[in-house]
């Protein structure tokens, strides 16, 4: 079915964040009710897309909605594929990502750098362990290649160890990128025009779907651009605040049936 079809019946194309909008954080799982919910939507004519701040390598969670998905947004729009087809890549600048690196090496926090195929991990203090591995239950940390290696790739986000105060500041010095913070403990940077709204657009535009015709679900502070462009918005009922008072809606939580929920209310399931 092509994509002036869809618009003209007006179906949707859904974009959806993963940590805390389709993963419980508690369980680390896809609630039944969502996977039940996506199920109905695809059924019913609507496309599914993933919006995430995760890169390929650790998109590991999604496995029992993986055959519904049309299309991957991901490290916060930099990277965005429909099977093997690249449709936008957007790296930082290679001054200002070393710059960030060099910091994080003298000022002893972790990073996570994102190359165009490879990830590396600098972890002096045990926190990227902790929080990805334990909190967040990442998998494949094991297949990071050494920072040298990446340094020499594309960089498409650092994700920086350190408190939000202290971002304010690094931010100053590296003037053409830009931060999603969805934890209190980490940021992701990204080069200015990569975020999730963007990767909406590009979305869009590849595909030839009117952005009008899309609903955007998160749950975190990188979620906010595709909140602002998507043509509805919904915020998690584990949302934080700010998220909140930008959504069209507020849904229930991932953990009480809130992408279910959502998607009822818009009569789409």
């Amino acid at each position: 079915m092509s994509w002036n079809k869809i618009r003209m019946m007006k179906k949707y194309a859904l974009f959806f964040d993963i940590d805390g909008t389709l993963v419980s954080f508690k369980t680390h799982q896809i609630p039944p009710s969502t996977i039940f919910a996506l199920t109905q939507a695809k059924a019913n004519g609507h496309k599914v897309f993933i919006a995430t701040g995760r890169p390929p390598l650790i998109i590991t969670n999604l496995g029992a909605i993986a055959h519904l998905v049309d299309g991957y947004v991901t490290i916060n729009g930099a990277l965005c594929y429909i099977g093997g087809q690249v449709v936008r890549c957007k790296d930082i600048a290679p001054e200002e990502a070393r710059l960030l690196v060099e910091d994080a090496r003298e000022k002893n926090y972790g990073v996570i750098v994102v190359g165009e195929h490879d990830v590396a991990v600098a972890d002096p203090q045990g926190e990227v362990d902790k929080i990805f591995r334990e909190d967040l239950a990442v998998e494949n940390l094991d297949q990071i290649k050494p920072m040298d290696a990446v340094l020499r790739q594309r960089i498409l986000q650092i994700t920086a160890f350190f408190t939000a105060d202290y971002e304010r500041s690094v931010m100053q010095r590296i003037p053409h990128c830009t931060s999603g913070r969805w934890h209190p403990s980490f940021t992701d940077i990204t080069a200015k025009g990569a975020d999730k709204g963007e990767g909406i657009l590009a979305m869009a535009e590849h595909l030839g779907f009117d952005p009008q015709y899309t609903i955007a679900f998160g749950d975190g502070g990188n979620d906010a651009s595709m909140i602002r462009t998507a043509g509805a918005g919904v915020a998690m009922g584990n949302a934080i605040d700010s998220l909140k008072q930008e959504a069209d809606h507020v849904t229930s939580s991932v953990d009480e049936d809130g992408i279910l929920a959502a998607l009822r209310h818009y009569g789409l399931v």
